[in-house]
């Protein structure tokens, strides 16, 4: 059971619901924990080096990333997370690894999660947006956050 009035644990869920072995995801957390009109969006850079946004509601955001998950392992897993809150919105950067199992050694990518929740009058939070990117050559995860 996942306690909506902690933001940490929405975090928690947040990654728990898109990693695991190949084969389906818990898309019913995915639900519970995005707002109903969240968005998110994947960036990162196209072969000529210009910058690229794909921004999906919760569905669509589903329906792209079945596919891959039916096929792979995927576990993303923070490794570092700071958050900020004022009033009913926070705001947390959340480092992550991506690994095909969780005990590799060297992740296959590492990036950045930007991710914007809104507090409800349950004092539930919800994920808003959630933007991320990838490290490549010329940009790193900094040190601190």
């Amino acid at each position: 059971m996942i306690d909506r009035t902690d933001i940490g644990q929405v975090v928690d869920a947040l990654y728990a619901c898109i990693s695991g072995p190949a084969g389906p995801r818990d898309w019913d957390t995915q639900r519970l924990i995005f707002y109903p009109d969240s968005r998110q969006a994947r960036t990162g850079l196209d072969a000529d080096g210009k910058p690229w946004i794909k921004i999906m509601d919760r569905e669509q955001y589903v329906e792209d990333v079945t596919p891959y998950f039916a096929a792979n392992a995927f576990y993303e897993v923070e490794t570092a997370r700071r958050i900020d809150v004022f009033g009913n919105m926070a705001h947390v950067w959340s480092v992550y690894e991506a690994k095909t199992h969780p005990d590799d050694a060297e992740p296959e990518r590492r990036g950045i999660n930007s991710i914007q929740l809104y507090r409800d009058g349950d004092g539930n939070w919800s994920v808003l947006h959630m933007i991320w990117d990838n490290e490549r050559p010329g940009l790193s995860v900094p040190d601190s956050l």
